[in-house]
């Protein structure tokens, strides 16, 4: 069943086992359980620590993954190939004895976790988000009994999936209620459990010299350019990896052909680590402020006091604004194609934007979806000459232009959006099931106020050092008013901004003894 080289490469993770473990199996005569019962033979054949039992389980076909003489808690219904097929892998070698490669902090905060705690992650096979929260919540119901997780392929359980109205991916049920959706890292699941450290505690910690909000690729360049220096640094982010984590294709980063967004987020935390820089992640700064040194504000209270701020907050996908876009969140209306496209099989959806996002959706939808209607705002599309002509060749796809969308409609899920004929004046509507918004960035840039200048659109203005208007403060990455929103570019700023930091603080060097006084003050 499984390709030879995929085989070569679990034959290897597989000799790491530690100790035997026992897949319990529950199939029944339709295709999927064929196909899982064909990989768990495969699987089995190939080490002699993995028996098979039959079992009766919560659903048919499913299978656990246990140690001899109990119950792990890690489930899996439907086959996890695709991108969980590393799901499989991690849980075989974890519930063998294998520790996770995660900070002790994570483990210790899953194992101090009491109560009863039953989750069910639904994932489609060719989402790029849903293995971190499948992994993450495996990794937590190995660690702790009174945790238990099941990946629920949304293919192989359709009729379950239509009837709780789940229309986004990953979507995560905790004791049979809606927990949360969309991409979810241990930590941030562990917080919404109660788990993590409080403002007190935050607000312990010794002034750094150069404290960078926002943990994207310009904000770890940033800090690795910073820690190199010798000198105090932190990072304090909502999201450590921010919009790349949701990037799924990445083939203009210099000297990596091809890489996912994940993946580079993985490498760039691993690097961050490897200077032992301090991050503080799940954590939203509120404000800031100058005095003696900066004091950033967080949302749960705490304050933390640098030298210099990096701001690297980085930008976030634009909303509509229009009446029924929050209401119909997840219920409907989407901003990602490749995630949540295989759950609109075969349904009529619209995309808004033409753009090159709003483009590469289109087309990406047009070969799973029955029909897919472009709303552009403008007289004509903005994506590259190369992808409307691969648009145009597309049988299932209509392009409207000059549309204002001017409301999406429904009742339990989405059936409609509504748009304004820029031409004729006249409101249309158009009968559908999935909205999928594609409409460019907004700079994250809220938490600055008016501590900065910044231009019409909210992104920060900053010199060729990186610098701001505000002595000390710099800015870097989406959030600044940089020609070009790429990747390579906000690393490139960030180093920029780090930099600029490291020579602020050089020619404003502290006064002998302010930071021991400093910490006096806090005691």
């Amino acid at each position: 069943m499984l390709e030879s080289n995929i085989k070569a490469q679990l034959d290897q993770y597989l000799q790491l086992l530690e100790s035997d473990i026992v897949l319990k199996v529950d199939t029944g005569d339709d295709s999927v359980s064929k196909e899982m019962q064909e990989l768990v033979d495969e699987i089995a054949s190939m080490s002699s620590k993995i028996t098979i039992e039959k079992a009766s389980l919560k659903r048919t076909p499913s299978f656990s993954v246990n140690r001899v003489g109990e119950d792990t808690g890690v489930t899996f219904a439907g086959v996890p190939l695709g991108h969980e097929f590393t799901s499989l892998v991690l849980a075989l070698l974890q519930v063998s004895g294998r520790a996770p490669k995660v900070d002790q902090s994570v483990i210790d905060q899953a194992k101090k976790v009491k109560g009863e705690y039953h989750f069910e992650t639904y994932v489609s096979l060719t989402c790029h988000n849903c293995p971190d929260v499948v992994q993450a919540l495996n990794m937590m119901s190995v660690l702790n009994p009174g945790i238990t997780h099941t990946m629920i392929d949304g293919a192989a359980f359709k009729e379950e999936v239509d009837s709780k109205n789940i229309m986004a991916v990953p979507t995560v049920t905790l004791n049979g209620e809606e927990f949360g959706s969309g991409r979810m890292t241990a930590e941030e699941m562990l917080a919404k459990l109660g788990s993590g450290p409080d403002a007190a505690e935050l607000s312990e910690k010794d002034p750094y010299d150069v404290l960078v909000v926002g943990g994207g690729p310009a904000g770890a360049s940033a800090a690795i350019y910073a820690a190199r220096k010798g000198i105090r640094t932190g990072i304090v982010a909502e999201r450590f990896g921010g919009q790349v984590l949701d990037t799924m294709s990445i083939e203009n980063f210099i000297s990596v052909k091809s890489t996912e967004g994940p993946k580079l987020v993985a490498s760039l935390e691993e690097h961050v680590k490897d200077y032992g820089i301090d991050v503080l992640n799940l954590q939203r700064v509120r404000h800031v402020e100058k005095k003696d040194m900066f004091e950033v504000e967080l949302d749960n209270g705490a304050i933390l006091k640098s030298r210099t701020v990096i701001a690297s907050t980085g930008a976030s996908w634009r909303k509509l604004g229009v009446p029924g876009e929050e209401e119909f969140a997840n219920k409907g209306v989407a901003y990602c194609a490749h995630c949540d496209g295989p759950l609109f099989e075969g349904k009529d959806v619209a995309v808004v934007g033409g753009g090159n996002s709003g483009v590469e959706a289109a087309i990406d939808l047009a070969g799973i979806v029955n029909h897919v209607t472009v709303l552009e705002f403008s007289d004509t599309l903005k994506a590259d000459e190369v992808l409307q002509n691969s648009l145009a060749k597309l049988p299932n796809v209509t392009v409207v232009k000059n549309a204002q969308t001017t409301e999406i409609t429904g009742s339990d899920n989405v059936n409609g959006i509504k748009y304004l004929d820029r031409e004729t004046n006249e409101e249309k509507q158009i009968d559908l099931q999935g909205v999928f918004v594609q409409i460019g960035l907004v700079p994250n840039t809220g938490w600055l106020d008016n501590t900065v200048e910044k231009n019409r659109i909210g992104e920060v203005v900053v010199d060729k050092h990186g610098a701001t208007t505000v002595s000390g403060l710099f800015a870097a990455g989406d959030c600044t008013d940089s020609v070009y929103n790429q990747i390579i570019i906000s690393m490139g700023s960030g180093a920029t901004a780090a930099l600029g930091a490291f020579d602020y603080l050089i020619r404003n060097p502290i006064e002998a003894g302010a930071v021991e006084d400093e910490l006096v003050n806090q005691e």
